[in-house]
């Protein structure tokens, strides 16, 4: 007879062998799961934080989970000439998003500095089920994007102000 726990860990087992199947067969452009969510991510999001960061070719990048291939995609790029506005501006009021963002800053010392943000975005109107999945895959998509320097959490916009995004850039 074969236990719950045992069939859980199978279930697991094949589902994260699924994920890679997926990607695999659909030429999907991915690297290994998630073994807690079962996410996978698109490499192209991995090339384009390096760009940002090494190029500053962007100014801030969107990702959303592709839920039908269990896969963390670009959603949009900020060109360089962009605000922080254009950036607020740009993500969906009721759906989650992760996202980084090259903030400029002068320090009290009057020295030109620059920190890259990983922004959490998950408004208090986007679905449970979606919240659940971006908290669950957060952490693995965090460790592909070498580089973040400050990380912020936010279900609203005043959670991100310019103010907040000031204060822990300091």
């Amino acid at each position: 007879m074969v236990s719950t726990s045992d069939l859980f860990v199978s279930l697991n087992v094949a589902h994260g062998m699924f994920s890679d199947v997926v990607g695999t067969v659909m030429d999907l452009p991915c690297c290994k799961s998630n073994s807690a969510s079962g996410m996978a991510v698109c490499d192209e999001c991995k090339l384009k934080f390096l760009e940002l960061k090494a190029k500053r070719s962007f100014r801030f990048i969107v990702f959303k989970i592709n839920e039908k291939v269990q896969q963390v995609v670009v959603d949009r790029l900020g060109q360089p000439g962009e605000s922080y506005e254009d950036f607020t501006a740009c993500l969906p009021a009721d759906e989650c998003r992760y996202a980084v963002f090259d903030f400029d800053f002068v320090t009290d010392e009057n020295c030109q500095k620059s920190k890259i943000f990983f922004i959490s975005w998950a408004p208090d109107t986007s679905r449970v089920r979606s919240k659940m999945l971006y908290a669950s895959s957060k952490d693995r998509f965090k460790r592909e994007l070498d580089g973040i320097q400050v990380e912020l959490q936010a279900t609203d916009p005043s959670e991100m102000s310019m103010d907040i995004v000031k204060a822990r850039a300091l």
